[in-house]
């Protein structure tokens, strides 16, 4: 391997001569057996006439087919789940160049909500569909929440609502669109939390042959116009206001603001929250969705495989954010695929995961309602009143998938807590955790205070594709730090830096095959010259996912950090993520972010920036942190200078602001190098600079 190249990781190579980690889970027979995925591989053995082992060497021999053999694979994933064709299509797939312009399911016409509502598979209207939660409200105690009745709107008691009742308010909320005139490819724009009107909306929106695209309420004015003015919504819903952490916040101007930003707006709907007037022009929810006035069915209108479903959007922390167009089939397919094989969730089962609508996992818990299970949706602070309000919210609804961030593990970790000595989460089959790498000690904490029952479902992926594209399996196991195996259907390999497939070392995680839910456009790209540069310009026909990535011979995987924020020292490159799975396991360390400053004028410094316990004294901290690296990464990554900060910045989605820091460091704008709309805390972002320029 050259310097010049793919990081050079001294720490994961010495782990992978060591032989492979503790296993922390391992299925049962029973489980093994019980699981959809083994269904799954009789079904396709049956239909192509080829056996697949049990256990992990099962799952290889059903990844590697899943990936060469496209048509067959994922043409059996649509008759297995029973896909409800409008118009059969002619064919699967029709190639194009590589991973690039995958013509998918062509002829082939279908509905997403149709799926997400249909009484298939033994469901029943009085079934439970969702539950609607939300943080109690100030003064309340933090075990107020316990019924499950009520409005659903914030402080109140958790609500559940039947697939029934979950019917008749889409078949409502639909009426409303047809009546601001929203026809099939028309956008519908959300500014909502994540509770049952934003579920609705979305589900009428699909249900209609529409495109929805949401934003969570907490998006500044200026983030919200970025992504809504691109695309030209004919509705916006909006609420008037949020509850977090226990304090009220209004969206009267963000709302004005972003009318005002969007041409060719028909109507604006408000969801009262605080009791705020309507804005002029505007109607109410209980207007639009009068449940007195809509038809007593939905009317499900067929839209082509590849025709848009939503728009996603990137981060937007250097420019305006990416508009990412998937399909109204190929987020089917894949959700189908990833939440029934690979999380092993279906009727019966509560799912869960910690969201707001402007991430893509909200897109993928409402896909829970795909393969028959409960979803349940939290609005609010998940520390508030205290870290143990998610905990408890699993305990009180028998979540059965616990999803949450690989932050919010490592906070509970600082804080000491223990979940499972105080609840009975003995409901819980698996616990899942993105957002960033999950920290060994992260693992073991789940372990052992959650239980060591649970299947720890550490996994990668992101907005670009809105699933996962290496995760977990049911039938594999949990390996300490590590994420267990490739998702079926997607080609992950590690590519040196000539475009060759590596293992047991780091490379550039890419993907050479097509999915069905890669991105079909941008908005606004018609000759998919943008969509190009952002994927597979680097590598040509296949796609480029931006992060380090180091695949074991047992086929589980370790990522290794962002690959345009790469600590080269000395010519030996190491990725972000390693070296936080060192530091943040210090005493003292709750927080960090590390930025290597080398540039074209040659190496500059390695800035390591913490944010320390209350208890913690910075020169011990620095000596502590320096030992550790020294001998557990290498002398060349010993940082320059350890300094203390109030608050590591990070994006509304939680993912550290490594670039534009490293760019602002540089000598550039502030303004240029980061919008403020993007970030999560922008007043905490201003005392991070203030501690920089206390430092320099």
């Amino acid at each position: 391997m050259t310097n010049a190249g793919r990081p050079v990781f001294n720490a994961a190579a010495e782990k992978a001569a060591a032989g492979p980690p503790e296993v922390l889970w391992r299925p049962t027979p029973e489980r093994a057996a019980r699981a959809a995925i083994s269904d799954f591989s009789g079904y396709l053995a049956e239909r192509v006439g080829r056996d697949f082992a049990d256990g992990a060497d099962g799952y290889s021999q059903l990844w590697e087919y899943s990936t060469t053999e496209l048509s067959e694979f994922w043409g059996a994933v649509a008759d297995y789940f029973g896909v409800r064709w409008a118009q059969r299509p002619s064919q699967v797939l029709v190639r194009g160049d590589g991973a690039e312009r995958a013509d998918w399911f062509p002829g082939g016409r279908l509905n997403y909500a149709e799926h997400a509502l249909s009484l298939a598979d033994g469901r029943r209207a009085d079934d439970v569909a969702v539950i609607v939660a939300a943080e109690p409200a100030a003064g309340d105690s933090a075990d107020s929440a316990t019924g499950e009745s009520g409005t659903g709107r914030p402080g109140s008691a958790d609500r559940s609502i039947s697939y029934g009742e979950l019917t008749r308010m889409v078949a409502a909320a639909q009426a409303g669109l047809r009546r601001a005139g929203v026809r099939p490819g028309d956008r519908v724009a959300a500014l909502l939390p994540n509770g049952i009107h934003a579920l609705v909306a979305f589900l009428a929106t699909a249900a209609s042959g529409a495109v929805w695209s949401s934003c969570s309420p907490d998006f500044g004015p200026g983030s919200v116009i970025d992504r809504f003015a691109q695309i030209e919504p004919t509705v916006f819903l909006a609420v008037d206001g949020y509850r977090y952490g226990g304090k009220e916040f209004r969206t009267a101007d963000t709302v004005k603001q972003t009318r005002a930003a969007i041409a060719g707006l028909r109507q604006t709907v408000i969801v009262d929250v605080l009791g705020d007037p309507l804005p002029d022009g505007a109607i109410s929810w209980d207007s639009f969705a009068d449940e007195s006035a809509a038809a007593d069915h939905i009317d499900y209108v067929a839209r082509d495989f590849s025709d848009p479903l939503w728009v996603l959007y990137s981060s937007g922390t250097t420019g305006l954010p990416k508009p990412i167009v998937q399909s109204v089939g190929g987020i089917l397919l894949e959700h189908l695929k990833t939440l029934r094989l690979q999380c092993d969730i279906g009727p019966g089962d509560r799912f869960f995961w910690f969201t707001t609508t402007g991430w893509m996992m909200w897109n993928f818990l409402v896909g829970g309602l795909l393969v028959g299970s409960t979803i349940v949706l939290y609005d609010g602070n998940p520390g508030y009143p205290d870290m143990m309000a998610l905990w408890r919210l699993a305990e009180r609804h028998r979540v059965t998938y616990f999803g949450t961030s690989a932050p919010f593990i490592s906070a509970c970790r600082a804080k000491g807590l223990t979940p499972a000595a105080e609840l009975d989460l003995t409901a819980m089959a698996a616990l899942g955790s993105t957002g960033s790498p999950l920290t060994t000690d992260g693992f073991r904490w789940i372990a052992a205070e959650i239980g060591d029952h649970v299947q720890i479902c550490s996994v990668s992926g992101g907005t670009d594709l809105c699933t996962a594209v290496v995760g977990a399996a049911p039938t594999v196991p949990v390996w300490l730090g590590e994420i267990s195996c490739r998702m079926l259907g997607a080609k992950v390999q590690a590519y040196d830096e000539h475009g060759r497939p590596v293992i047991d070392e780091v490379g550039e995680l890419v993907i050479t095959e097509p999915m069905p839910s890669m991105p079909v456009s941008f908005w606004g790209d018609p000759d998919g010259s943008r969509l190009h540069e952002a994927y597979f310009n680097v590598f040509d026909g296949v796609w480029r996912h931006g992060d380090w990535i180091r695949i074991t011979e047992r086929g589980s995987c370790i990522i290794e950090g962002r690959s345009d924020a790469t600590l080269n020292r000395g010519g030996v490159r190491m990725g972000t993520a390693e070296f936080y799975r060192v530091v943040e396991t210090q005493p003292g360390v709750t927080d960090s972010l590390v930025i290597d400053t080398t540039g074209a004028s040659g190496e500059g410094d390695l800035l390591l920036f913490v944010v320390l316990s209350d208890d913690a004294q910075l020169e011990q901290v620095t000596a502590q942190l320096r030992a550790a690296i020294r001998s557990e990464l290498s002398p060349r990554h010993v940082p320059n200078r350890v300094i203390a900060v109030p608050v590591i910045p990070r994006t509304l989605n939680g993912k550290k602001v490594e670039v534009p820091v490293k760019r602002i460091l540089a000598g550039m704008d502030v303004q240029r190098a980061v919008s403020r709309d993007a970030l999560a805390d922008p007043d905490g972002f201003d005392g991070f600079l203030a501690a920089i320029r206390r430092d320099a």
